[in-house]
């Protein structure tokens, strides 16, 4: 046996070496997605059990909610787009936010 590392991805050709490339990057994308939608379950969880002390944290929960709602809009509607934009402007302006 040797103690040196053989590094298998120069033997391979380009093509196979972009397969595997893809591959790698497809799996962490995968990973961290997974990841994302178990941070946002215990979010949402925790959103849903403790509830809201002041209008501020009430929009917080309102926002994400409505981050939701609008990102299940078709490109079209661009009413409904616009109606969540003013009321995210609202939010802000109310809460002193710049």
């Amino acid at each position: 046996m040797t103690d040196h590392l053989v590094d298998l991805d120069k033997h391979r050709g380009m093509a196979a070496q972009k397969a595997t490339d893809l591959r790698r990057a497809l799996a962490d994308v995968e990973s961290n997605l997974r990841e994302l939608r178990e941070r946002e379950a215990d979010l949402e969880n925790r959103m849903m059990t403790a509830p809201a002390a002041s209008w501020p944290e009430a929009a917080v929960k309102a926002r994400h909610l409505l981050n939701l709602y609008a990102a299940s809009l078709p490109a079209e509607d661009t009413r409904h787009r616009a109606l969540v934009t003013a009321l995210f402007d609202d939010f802000a302006r109310l809460s002193g936010e710049d």
